[in-house]
């Protein structure tokens, strides 16, 4: 039995409201491996929610290839990375990793939270200054604020408020620092531009590439490959855990950046290291991404359909040319019943309120993978439809 705590009132009272404001959230338990077609709390549910993108979170290639790695490696690390944890598996992950980005060095985390809260401190203190999209993802608002550096957000993708931004610091070191695709609203980040800028002030690009490496660009290369970016400015963290299908993360950039981190970056020197079990998953994952390009085009032919099945709702389908595909509501209960109307249906769409979106915009996230069929899409289009009766 947990003691008895005047604290314990307060939280169950705030606890209390955020249910009343329809933000309580609580854990969906799974029963089986990710896929489309999802056992959960028991129900049988076709489920738009996850970010495995291409489809191979249940690959038989990289199940194969991780219990070859198992033989191999054992299933942990043993230590830090800097201690003893580093192994041969590790090494050659980074060294793919930035072969496949097209940087001269890599470097693995944990996860891509770890990633950018590494980052932006290790480069970054007093005195410099970090222009900020206002929806980056909270790791990176969380990496800009342990940095201690002055924090400048600028409205999302406005780059006139962020050329006056640049123009008006006198700090002695600048990075501008955005998500590639946003996690809430699937659009693409105007790259090429927020380089051209960089250059302009003398500042770094640090680019988050959670939702677009593996998805976007040539041979899911990221969306700075898809934009033929190429500057020893750019620093591009991308995670593992989305359309490589398995977890982790990388940071890359120039050698002496890389090499710097190595040095400085807490949250990897201090950090036991993932598996390497992973580690040479990983570099499989990165074969089948290269080859991916079916799985690619069939992801572009769903968000195709997608777009023209939600094209008579009343609701707002926010533009996206990604997997992110937000249906907007507005109204927290609303957005929830929504989603609760077509769990009943066997269709799994998580409702996205506040904090994690601005207050008013709750939304439905539909998120599509290669291992959906167009099937699947025209069920949930369909379902939508039926419920715009109800909800409109």
């Amino acid at each position: 039995m947990p003691l008895e705590h005047p604290a314990h009132e307060a939280l169950q009272a705030q606890l209390a409201e955020l249910d009343a404001a329809s933000l309580k959230r609580q854990h969906r338990i799974q029963a089986h491996a990710c896929s489309p077609v999802t056992l959960a709390d028991g129900k049988s549910l076709l489920a738009f929610a996850s970010n495995d993108y291409l489809g191979l979170a249940n690959a038989p290639e990289l199940i194969a290839a991780a219990q070859a790695a198992a033989a191999r490696w054992g299933v942990g690390a043993g230590a830090s990375h800097l201690v003893s944890g580093h192994t041969e598996a590790h090494q050659a992950l980074d060294e793919a990793l930035a072969r496949f980005t097209g940087f001269e060095a890599a470097l693995g985390f944990a996860t891509g939270y770890l990633a950018n809260i590494a980052v932006m401190p290790a480069l970054l203190g007093r005195g410099d200054a970090i222009f900020a999209d206002r929806l980056n993802h909270a790791s990176l608002v969380d990496g800009a604020r342990l940095s201690r550096a002055e924090l400048n957000r600028y409205a999302h993708c406005d780059l006139t408020m962020l050329d006056a931004q640049l123009s008006a610091s006198r700090a002695r070191r600048k990075l501008i620092v955005t998500d590639s695709v946003f996690s809430m609203d699937g659009d693409v980040a105007p790259l090429a531009k927020l380089l051209t800028l960089a250059e302009q002030y003398d500042a770094w690009l640090l680019v988050d590439d959670a939702h677009g490496f593996g998805v976007l660009g040539p041979q899911g290369r990221g969306a700075l490959a898809e934009a033929g970016l190429n500057s020893g400015r750019l620093i591009l963290m991308g995670t593992l855990g989305k359309a490589a299908g398995v977890a982790g993360a990388f940071v890359a950039a120039s050698r002496t950046v890389i090499d710097w981190l190595l040095q400085t970056a807490r949250p990897y020197i201090f950090t036991t290291a993932t598996p390497p079990m992973l580690a040479a998953t990983l570099q499989e994952a990165l074969t089948l991404i290269a080859a991916g390009d079916e799985r690619r085009a069939h992801l572009q032919r769903l968000i195709a359909a997608l777009t023209a099945g939600l094209a008579d709702t009343p609701w707002k389908h926010l533009p996206s040319r990604t997997a992110i595909q937000p249906i907007l509501i507005g109204e927290n209960a609303r957005t929830l019943a929504i989603s609760k109307a077509l769990e009943a249906r066997g269709l799994h769409v998580p409702a996205i309120r506040p904090p994690t979106v601005p207050q008013g915009t709750a939304r439905l996230r539909v998120s599509l993978s290669a291992a959906h069929t167009a099937e699947d899409v025209t069920r949930l289009c369909s379902t939508l439809h039926d419920l715009a009766q109800d909800f409109a």
